[in-house]
């Protein structure tokens, strides 16, 4: 029974990896856009989401992709809440 378990869990891992990884340079893309806008952002404000991206990126290529996920998600934000 616990090797089943086991087996269901690290599929799952496996499944998910790949798709975590392909929404980072949808992510990426989106802030980029967004920062094509020029939007209404202090320039602490551009500068940190500018950060926010930079290590999105840097942690996707290094493949911690539900950090990059988490990192990219406020950048975003930072970019809404400006809209």
């Amino acid at each position: 029974m616990r090797m089943r378990v086991f087996a269901v869990a690290a599929a799952a891992v496996l499944i998910a990896t790949p798709a975590l990884a392909s929404s980072c340079p949808r992510d990426m893309a989106a802030i980029d856009a967004a920062l094509a806008t020029n939007p209404q952002l202090s320039a602490a404000q551009m500068t940190r989401v500018k950060e926010l991206r930079a290590d999105g990126e840097a942690q996707h290529k290094a493949g911690n992709h539900r950090a990059s996920v988490r990192t990219l998600a406020r950048a975003k934000a930072m970019l809404d809440a400006r809209r």
